[in-house]
């Protein structure tokens, strides 16, 4: 509708990790809106779909800047502002998506056994490149009184066994979005983070486990007990989170908030498990 448009017509947005899962399904919600969106990821043939998509809802082509490359490279970080800043002439939304869960080969052993280069690239994936972009960004989200949405998860807070280093860095990720807010409200930047619960994306794909295991791994989550929605989510259900806090006509009271959705994963009581 027009009016679920208003707010975010002709707005500059990037999404990263946006050749898949949760960032595909916001960077295309983001083009449904009316916003002008810069996409990227690591993987060609993806990236490409994604703007086919962002295209099907209604974005026009020169709206949509596709930008190949890696995250964790700070001159490719630079880049992706730059590029996002010539194409369309500013800055209002930034959307921190990517992220990884390492190698699934590993997700059986106990944390004693994991070398701790691991939680060095956890690190990198997870946390490091949020602050790279985060600080080539904020001169041109100041200019905008834009805002920043990081993606999160409910492994920052509970034990996800096989992944410590995951939530290890999604842990720092949450302090590291709280001090981003508080910082950059000053200068009229809001700050939010998401935390997602079961999504249905390729994320342990991605990490090397077969598809028939990843399906497996939902089709768990949908019998477990402590899923009252016996459900996992999509990546239009967490989309419409993010443009939720991106939008300061429905969200700007909200500042250095970590929204979980996660549906009511986290409600389980340890004691009562069936309750």
């Amino acid at each position: 509708s027009v009016l679920l448009m208003s707010f975010f017509l002709g707005k500059s947005v990037i999404v990263t990790g946006s050749s898949n899962g949760i960032g595909r399904g916001t960077a295309v919600l983001f083009a449904k809106r009316g916003a002008k969106v810069t996409i990227t990821g690591r993987n060609a043939v993806a990236l490409k779909e994604t703007k086919l998509l962002c295209r099907d809802a209604g974005a026009a082509d020169a709206d949509i800047l596709d930008v190949l490359g890696d995250i964790t490279d700070d001159t490719f970080c630079a880049k992706l502002v730059a590029a996002t800043v010539n194409e369309f002439g500013k800055l209002d939304v930034l959307v921190n998506n990517a992220g990884g869960a390492g190698d699934y080969s590993k997700f059986d052993k106990p944390i004693e056994e994991i070398p701790l280069t691991d939680l060095d690239k956890m690190l990198d994936l997870n946390l490091k490149q949020v602050l790279r972009i985060s600080q080539r960004a904020v001169p041109h989200l100041e200019k905008t009184k834009g805002a920043i949405v990081n993606l999160t998860s409910i492994g920052a807070q509970l034990r996800l066994s096989g992944m410590p280093f995951y939530s290890a860095a999604h842990s720092a990720l949450d302090q590291i979005t709280v001090q981003l807010a508080g910082s950059l409200i000053k200068k009229g930047i809001r700050v939010n983070s998401v935390s997602p619960g079961p999504v249905l994306t390729n994320f342990a794909i991605a990490a090397g486990a077969s598809e028939a295991i990843s399906a497996k791994m939902f089709a768990d989550m949908a019998k477990s007990s402590p899923n009252p929605q016996a459900k996992a989510g999509t990546p239009e259900d967490i989309a419409k989170v993010i443009l939720f806090l991106a939008d300061r006509s429905q969200s700007e009271i909200i500042v250095g908030h970590i929204l979980t959705a996660d549906g009511g994963v986290s409600l389980k009581n340890p004691l009562f498990p069936d309750v």
